[in-house]
């Protein structure tokens, strides 16, 4: 009897995981990552011999990201992981894929999508200048190249790792002339008997933020509005505190984003189902508790569906490997999959409290100027974005990329889709929900083409 062909998109925790209980099983299979290492962007791993250890990179999760680092090299029997490996379209039962040997295909029976997530931008006066930085890309920068983004940084977000990047920063010895949270303190304290859920992750944060407090950072919450100022790079960080006081501070990078967003374009390609949630404000992939998707065949774990973090991803992908064992037909574990179940359930109820604590930063749109840039790729402006909703009533996001170009560039709206909706909804006085998302097109990330010479 023939096997079946079993693809995992991801080999961060959720994926590595997800393969180590399908091998365990007896199947084999396969594992396509872009990195040329396994570990995801929370578990990035620095390349070749950095000389540099463990703890220096991950800190307290040096042991989880060790471990997760060890599976596919302790299973090379077992997991056939390609690494270098981009698939950049689902069509049918097959992915296509960029490698260093050209273009592939890649059929499949089975399929778990373990794509994890990205940084969440809005535009803010001077975004656009050089030395700027999403959060995310300013940690990877530090953990997989052992550089920083600048000699003086600010850091600015509306999410946890916020105070997670400024720790590192200046552990890392990187001066860091501000961190400014754009949402309230106050939140924070509402939430946190419910983020008891996760003692353990909450003693993390809190210690974050006690070591930042020690080293007298200028750590600031509820922030109103930011502007970063230059002539060709970034020289300064302007805000408006709670107060509405303005403040100044002189510096050379700035890394800002405002939480994170399922990194989905793969799942919608391969016609999974979408749901709008109120609470996150964002169109994500339907996936069920087991990690099935609406797609019978295609799995989702880890954050490529819901923000969960680096321990959830672990869970889910564990948990959606026995669910695919369940559909195969295979014997499982009923005692697993309850402790499964009830960490999943627990991490949940955490994950609920810490987006209350770190609500959608709704305020920062609220004065973004016609001039301003939302779309990066194309260069169209959100007074571009305006008329077109005023003047052409275009009230939906595709109808407003068919006017504008928004989300036709290289990143195909995964850096300006969300941005550009909430200012659609503003500039029609909508409902978020109803100007809908932009819908999925391949490549989801910019591929080479070669044109032959002719004969």
């Amino acid at each position: 009897m023939t096997e079946p062909i079993v693809v995992i998109v991801g080999a961060g925790p959720a994926g590595v995981r997800a393969a180590e209980a399908l091998a365990h099983a007896g199947l084999r299979p396969i594992v396509l990552d872009e990195a040329a290492r396994p570990g995801g962007q929370i578990y990035r791993q620095p390349p070749g011999a950095s000389g540099r250890v463990s703890t220096d990179i991950y800190g307290f999760d040096a042991k989880k990201a060790t471990a997760i680092h060890r599976v596919l090299s302790d299973h090379t029997d077992r997991i056939d992981h390609r690494p270098d490996t981009l698939v950049w379209n689902v069509f049918g039962p097959k992915l296509d894929l960029l490698t260093a040997d050209g273009y592939r295909e890649q059929p499949f029976d089975h399929l778990i999508l373990a794509t994890g997530a990205m940084d969440r931008v809005l535009p803010f006066p001077g975004w656009t200048l050089p030395g700027v930085f999403t959060l995310g890309g300013a940690q990877v920068a530090l953990k997989a190249q052992g550089v920083s983004i600048g000699r003086r940084v600010a850091l600015v977000g509306a999410g946890p790792l916020l105070p997670l990047v400024t720790h590192q920063y200046a552990k890392a010895g990187v001066s860091v002339v501000a961190a400014l949270d754009v949402t309230a303190f106050g939140s924070k304290l509402a939430q946190a008997p419910r983020m008891l859920a996760s003692a353990g992750t909450l003693a993390k944060g809190l210690w974050y933020t006690a070591r930042n407090r020690l080293r007298r950072l200028d750590v600031r919450y509820g922030v109103r509005s930011i502007r970063v100022e230059g002539d060709g790079r970034v020289e300064a960080l302007r805000w408006r505190d709670a107060a509405g006081h303005e403040h100044r501070v002189d510096c050379d990078a700035v890394g800002a984003s405002f939480g994170l967003r399922p990194e989905a374009q793969l799942a919608d390609l391969a016609g999974c189902r979408f749901v709008f949630d109120v609470d996150a404000r964002q169109w994500m992939p339907e996936r069920s508790a087991e990690g099935r998707s609406s797609v019978p065949g295609i799995y989702l774990a880890g954050d490529g569906a819901r923000i969960g973090g680096a321990d959830v991803a672990e869970l889910q992908g564990r948990r959606t490997a026995l669910a695919l064992l369940e559909d195969l037909g295979r014997a499982v574990d009923r005692r697993e999959l309850l402790r499964l179940d009830r960490g999943l359930a627990r991490q949940a109820r955490f994950r609920r409290a810490l987006d209350a604590a770190y609500p959608y930063p709704s305020h920062l749109l609220d004065a973004v100027g016609d001039d301003e840039i939302v779309c990066r790729c194309e260069g169209i402006t959100v007074g571009a974005l305006r008329q077109a909703a005023h003047e052409r009533d275009a009230r939906e996001i595709n109808r407003t990329k068919a006017f504008t170009r928004i989300g036709m560039g290289r990143c195909q709206g995964r850096v300006c889709g969300e941005a550009a909706a909430e200012l659609l909804a503003r500039a029609c006085d909508s409902d978020l929900e109803r100007v809908g998302r932009l819908r999925g097109q391949a490549p989801v990330k910019p591929i080479p083409i070669v044109v032959g010479s002719g004969a």
